[in-house]
């Protein structure tokens, strides 16, 4: 079996750990009981981790095999729920431990999938799902549209800072300069488009204010028209 290497462990626990803390935050957020801040760490900290390990066939996958991704996910359930007064002064607490969990879970996600064989392309994609999979879920249980569907770069950040580890596994640099490079990176495009609200081209007229505006719109036109 294929096993990461201590360097890439210890980020995939960090990304667990952070992204954990925004589930958290979330649930307490939405007022949800203990146990549903628990469930909730360990969804936002583990799916997209599981979600890669079972596309590559690390079967069974870490998060369900090794016990420390759950102790780190309940810790930082825990932490949130007792300590929650600290950690919501932080200024936007979800957002920046979401961006943290993101640049660790892309550059982990990437070596992972390199690991496994699976060819450059196809691992930078699977370091963006590792990034982006935990976040949507998170979201989606507490009735939420995704981040990546509408945050200012989100899976834009993860697919650079998994591409970097690919670049640099291409080029023979080593894992642990390429992934404190990409993280950084992520981490700061992520930051940045937080800051100064970067973002995607989006549609200039929405399908829905088109729908809306068109029966006056016909109301309007020139007989004959």
């Amino acid at each position: 079996m294929v096993h990461l290497s201590a360097f890439a462990r210890v980020l995939d626990l960090g990304g667990t750990f952070v992204f954990a803390i925004s589930g958290a935050v979330a649930a307490v957020n939405r007022r949800l009981d203990l146990f549903g801040i628990l469930v909730l760490s360990f969804v936002a900290g583990n799916f997209g981790g599981i979600m890669r390990d079972v596309l590559i066939g690390a079967i069974p996958p870490a998060a369900l095999s090794d016990e420390w991704y759950l102790l780190v996910s309940l810790a930082a359930g825990l932490i949130t729920y007792f300590s929650y007064a600290g950690v919501d002064r932080l200024r936007s607490p979800m957002l920046w431990f979401d961006a943290v969990g993101l640049a660790f879970f892309a550059v982990v996600g990437a070596e992972k999938a390199l690991t496994f064989g699976l060819n450059p392309v196809m691992s930078a994609l699977l370091g963006m799902l590792t990034g982006v999979g935990g976040g949507m879920m998170r979201d989606v249980l507490v009735n939420d549209v995704p981040q990546v569907l509408r945050s200012d770069l989100y899976a834009v950040a993860a697919l650079a800072g998994a591409s970097i580890v690919v670049g640099g596994h291409l080029v023979g640099i080593s894992y642990r300069a390429s992934a404190v490079v990409g993280g950084i990176f992520c981490f700061a495009l992520r930051f940045m488009a937080i800051r100064y609200a970067w973002h995607l081209p989006t549609a200039a007229l929405s399908a829905q204010r088109r729908a809306g505006e068109g029966p006056s719109a016909e109301h309007d036109a020139p007989p004959g028209t």
